[in-house]
């Protein structure tokens, strides 16, 4: 199973826009188009990170480079 994660950006910590939870598990989401689907591509789209809010499940997603994940420790 994931490990639990703290995100921020620029120093902005990042909470869940639904329960303002601020632990996450994290995935990479391919961000697939019908261009690329089409001609068996889907492989070369653009990919995003996917923040899984631990509390209620909203998935968030970023494509920003920025971002920066933080490990809890126990």
């Amino acid at each position: 199973m994931a490990k639990p994660v703290h995100a921020a950006i620029g120093g902005v910590e990042i909470r869940c826009l639904m329960c303002d939870n601020d632990t996450f598990r994290e995935r990479e989401v391919k961000l697939n188009s019908t261009g690329m689907e089409l001609f068996n591509l889907a492989w070369a789209n653009e990919s995003a990170t996917g923040l899984i809010c631990w509390s209620c499940g909203y998935v968030h997603l970023f494509v920003n480079r920025d971002l920066q994940l933080y490990r809890l420790r126990k």
